[in-house]
Parts: structure tokens; C-alpha cells; sequence
């Protein structure tokens, strides 16, 4: 048996990490710009992560949602608290496109609605639903294509309104920050018009804060910016910093019924240790406002690169579109100067750094960048 050939890969195995840092099985060291596509929130191997998952571990690894389970318990009191959403239920799953769909789920039986209005250029997973949702033909197949998801321009409101106003719609789901179209920003009065108009109604409006969630922004979700509340936030991601993890947090509005959503593995005694980990390291740290501090900084400091044609992003989440002729840029950064970055098509490269990288990391990038875009 081979595994199956989906993914373009790199010819580097990374074997060792710690930080912002991770080194292949030949021993080179490379800086991580992009944390496994905006996963390792507090930095490879953190002490204090490790040590709790040990610690959990040598004592128990997994029991079904059949039983109690304090560590969700306590996970949803402290993420709650945390994230600004402390009256709000929590719902543990696997990943990313899991929340997305179980989000879409509840959004439907809250409303009985099936319609789901989406905007363009979106990404919100490879599942079904999702995929449906997600604005890119080439990776739905013919089962994914149910006609239930509109499509609307990102930041033309009038447009989104004129969709909700014909009640159709269970949900309305937008990226806190579009991170695969290439790091695209909501407007704050577009967000707080969507809100106004999906109460008017009684549409369900989701976050989808899988990458742009978790501190990443400087606030611990993006859309945290436009002083908005959703009504349903998906988060997975930097949720447990490499351990498959995700969670759907919920309105109070809309209730729970035995059997509604299930999942085996969701909310397991690892997951939920990894993410308290996560939880205990940002605030010992203050990566949020390390995330706001080095993300400004970055930005300061390429402005000018006459490589880039745009500079777009909040905090640790970073687009640089390149002008013509610089496409290279990505490969040579890792090849040539060992430093991992994200794409997002052929010219826009992504940067979702660990939130614990310090400004001398980011002074390396820096360096590295106008050297080979020879400034």
C-alpha cells in the first residue's frame, strides 16, 4: 500500500520543533513563518504543553462522550472567559470543516432554513457542506453540488443585503479574515452591516475563525475588531497547536437536543488538555499582544520592498502580494534562507507564525526578504 497522491510535497521531513523553529532529519534548521498552515499557536513543544499532555496521558488518553468529562467542562468555562464569549455553549469536534458542518447543521435546525449564503473567494473545508461552501469548483465533485450555497462579493454589502432580505437563508458565513484567497480583510462597518442585516432576518450569522481565530489578530477572534457578536464562531486550528482539535461556540438562542450533533473522538482527554495548555500559555505569555506588537512590526518594515504590490492582514496573520516577476520569492525563502512561509496562489505569500515569534525572528525574515528581492 502507497499513500494516496493528494498533496504537492516538499522534499524536506521535518523531525524536531521548538519555538518558531523545526529541524528536518538531516539536521538544517529552519525558521517556521507558517506554523503547518496557522496550527502551532504557542510554538513547537512548548514545556508547559508537553508536560500537561504527559501528565494526561499517564493517566488517561481517551473515554467516548458516553461519560462526564471535566476537561471540557473546564475547557468551555475558560475559553469562554477568555474569547469574550463566556454565556455562550461550546461544542468539541476534530477539525476545522467538522465545525463548519455541524455549524451549518445547527444554523438549519434553528431556522428551518437550508440555504446558506457565502462569499466569494471563501474557504471553509473539503467535507461536504463545506466544499459547498467553499468558493472553488475544481475541488467539488459532482455529490458536493446540492445548489444550496449564494455566493456574494466580499465587502459589497448591498449585495449580501439584498440576499438576506428574501429570508431564505439559515446562515450567512464569512472568514474572520479570508486566509486561502490570499489574506483579505473585512470592512468593519461591511461586518456590522451583515450583523444588522442577519438579525432583521433571522439569519444565522457564523465566524468561521479557524485560522484567523485564537489570538492571531491580537484579538482572540478577528472579527473581535468590528465590536460585532456572532451567533455561531467555528474555531479549529491553533485550538490545540497540533493536536487535532476543533470547536463550534454557540449562541445561547439556539438549544441543544440529545443526539443533534455527536462525535467520537471530539472533546477527548488529550484534545481538551492540549487546548487548556494552549489557554494557560497565551495569557502567561501575552500572545495576543505579541501577535498585535510583531505583526505591526512586520508590516512597518516591509513597507517599501519594491517586490510587493500589497501588504494586507491584521497581527500574525500577514498577506504580501508580489508584483510581477518576484513569483520565486516563496521557494527561495525556503530553499535558499531555510525559512518556511505560506502561499495563497502564485503570488501572495502567507505569514502565520507561531504568536510567540520574537522581533529578532522577525528582523531575520525581514533580512532575508529584501536580500533576495534585492533591496
Amino acid at each position: 500500500m502507497k499513500l494516496f497522491d493528494v498533496y504537492p510535497l516538499w522534499n524536506i521531513e521535518p523531525v524536531k520543533g521548538e519555538g518558531c523553529h523545526i529541524w528536518d532529519k538531516e539536521g538544517n534548521e529552519y525558521i517556521d513563518l507558517y506554523g503547518g498552515h496557522a496550527v502551532i499557536s504557542i510554538g513547537h513543544c512548548h514545556p508547559t504543553y508537553c508536560s500537561m499532555l504527559k501528565e494526561q496521558t499517564d493517566k488517561l488518553g481517551f473515554y467516548s462522550n458516553a461519560v462526564q468529562n471535566g476537561l471540557q467542562k473546564e475547557l468551555a468555562e475558560k475559553l469562554g472567559q477568555v474569547c469574550g464569549y463566556p454565556d455562550y455553549d461550546l461544542f468539541l469536534c476534530n477539525s476545522g470543516a467538522e465545525a463548519n458542518e455541524n455549524a451549518f447543521k445547527l444554523a438549519s435546525f434553528h431556522t428551518g432554513r437550508k440555504r446558506i449564503l457565502a462569499i466569494g473567494k471563501a474557504f471553509h473545508g473539503r467535507t461536504s457542506g463545506a466544499v459547498e461552501a467553499t468558493d472553488n469548483p475544481k475541488i467539488q465533485a459532482e455529490f458536493n453540488k446540492n445548489k444550496n450555497v449564494t455566493f456574494v462579493p466580499l465587502n459589497d454589502l448591498e449585495a449580501a443585503v439584498k440576499e438576506l432580505a428574501t429570508e431564505q437563508y439559515a446562515a450567512l458565513i464569512i472568514e474572520g479574515i479570508q486566509g486561502v484567497a490570499g489574506i483579505f480583510v473585512p470592512d468593519s462597518d461591511y461586518l456590522k452591516g451583515l450583523r444588522k442585516a442577519c438579525t432583521e432576518s433571522g439569519t444565522i450569522l457564523i465566524l468561521d475563525e479557524i485560522q484567523s481565530g485564537y489570538g492571531r489578530t491580537g484579538k482572540f477572534f478577528a472579527h473581535q475588531h468590528s465590536g460585532i457578536e456572532a451567533d455561531i464562531i467555528t474555531t479549529a486550528k491553533g485550538i490545540g497547536n497540533g493536536f487535532p482539535m476543533a470547536g463550534v461556540i454557540i449562541s445561547p438562542k439556539i438549544k441543544a437536543v440529545y443526539g443533534m450533533l455527536g462525535t467520537t473522538f471530539g472533546g477527548n482527554h488529550l484534545a481538551c488538555t492540549a487546548a487548556l495548555a494552549v489557554l494557560k500559555v497565551m495569557q502567561d505569555e501575552n500572545l495576543m499582544e505579541n501577535a498585535t506588537a510583531i505583526g505591526e512590526y512586520l508590516i512597518e518594515k516591509l513597507q517599501g520592498n519594491r517586490a510587493i504590490k500589497e501588504l494586507r492582514g491584521k497581527g500574525l496573520m500577514i498577506g504580501i502580494e508580489l508584483n510581477e516577476g518576484f513569483s520565486d520569492l516563496r521557494n527561495r525563502l525556503l530553499f535558499e534562507k531555510h525559512i518556511f512561509t505560506g502561499g495563497a496562489g502564485a503570488n501572495v505569500i502567507r505569514l502565520l507564525p507561531p504568536l510567540c515569534i520574537t522581533k529578532e525572528i522577525a528582523d531575520k525574515f525581514i533580512e532575508a526578504f529584501n536580500e533576495l528581492s534585492n533591496i
